[in-house]
């Protein structure tokens, strides 16, 4: 099989080949990597409207394009900078070996009315030149992935800040819908775009979810978040009704995942399984979604040995793997104190124990 055949054979819910793959990295373990495999090169995919090797050289089944909010994490070097959207951003040392970016400015934390900011441009077609690039070469061999992560409430609280927005949730309604909607104008815009561009899936993602329960109610995603949704997914479903459409969400979000499923979501994204547990999620939901993720980073690939990685490969396969519906990848970005053994560990077990018919 083609990746392309591979991957779409699985969200189809039919066994392919072999399950298909894929991981992200933090940028110092991706470097790393393509040094490992002496490749010349220091380009990093993550976050990348066309990004480096790696992903086809670890042979990933999909290819991604970055676009939007997400796009501003690992934007610039400098020490601090602010993006596109105002957002001011600061640069931290995570004290074993790599860096990370943080929120230091929410532009929008004193708005009174949502008419009175200016979005950035998603209509400019200069935007969309990477993922026209990443379709030209590699859209027959890959299944192409628009990514637009911090799709909505991430967004909302990068804006204005966390708290802030929580309260408007509660206790100022009106401008939190009206507030919504003005947000919702670019993934709409640059959603709509990508799908008539001819990707195969396209991504929305928002962190709902904490280790253990969820950070807002299911009433409140229901009233504010649901519904939006409803509208993107049925409206690139309807320009392209085979495209498969993924949400990214981290932590438990056991108690609305019924509510995805019910307005067309396809895959679930990462499946930590320290927050929900893979074998359930498989039986009660496995008809309707494919789960991408559920290898864990918490403790197995960072700190576990190379037969635990092994080991934690082989219960994800066996137990969520029957009848296709999964891509099988580790649950978040991989560290980068996780040892360069355990990842090749991770992706040696999934081509060999990951072949159907599956014997595990």
């Amino acid at each position: 099989m083609t990746h392309k055949e591979r991957l779409l054979t699985a969200v189809n819910h039919e066994e392919p080949d072999r399950v298909p793959i894929c991981a992200f990295f933090t940028p110092e373990i991706e470097r790393k990597l393509l040094r490992h495999l002496g490749a010349a090169s220091e380009a990093t995919s993550t976050y990348q409207a066309v990004g480096g090797p790696l992903p086809i050289l670890m042979e990933h089944d999909f290819l991604l394009t970055w676009m939007g909010p997400c796009t501003s994490f690992y934007a610039d070097p400098a020490p601090e900078y602010t993006d596109e959207w105002g957002i001011g951003w600061k640069w931290f040392e995570n004290g074993v070996g790599g860096s990370y970016t943080e929120m230091v400015k929410h532009p929008l934390a004193d708005l009174k009315d949502p008419a009175d900011f200016t979005l950035p441009d998603f209509t400019r077609e200069d935007r969309y030149d990477g993922a026209r690039q990443v379709i030209a070469e590699y859209g027959k061999e890959y299944a192409i992935m628009a990514g637009v992560p911090a799709t909505l409430f991430e967004l909302s609280w990068y804006l204005r800040g966390m708290q802030q927005v929580m309260e408007d949730l509660a206790l100022n309604k009106d401008f939190m819908h009206a507030y919504l909607d003005r947000l919702l104008t670019w993934v709409d815009i640059a959603g709509t775009r990508l799908v008539e561009m001819g990707v195969d899936l396209i991504w929305t993602g928002d962190d709902f979810g904490m280790q253990e329960q969820m950070i807002i109610s299911p009433a409140i995603f229901r009233e504010f978040f649901k519904p939006r949704y409803a509208k993107l997914y049925s409206k690139w479903k309807s320009i392209n009704p085979q495209l498969k459409i993924a949400h990214h969400s981290d932590g438990n979000i056991y108690p609305i995942i019924a509510d995805f499923i019910e307005i067309g979501l396809d895959i679930l994204n990462p499946i930590q399984p320290k927050s929900m547990d893979p074998a359930r999620l498989k039986r009660d939901f496995g008809k309707h979604l494919t789960f991408w993720g559920s290898v864990d980073v918490q403790q197995v690939l960072p700190f576990g040995t190379v037969d635990e990685v092994v080991n934690e490969v082989k219960l994800r396969l066996r137990t969520m793997g029957k009848g296709g519906g999964m891509i099988l990848a580790p649950s978040h970005a991989v560290q980068p104190e996780t040892p360069l053994e355990n990842i090749m560990a991770f992706y040696e077990t999934a081509k060999t124990d990951g072949r159907y018919p599956l014997r595990l």
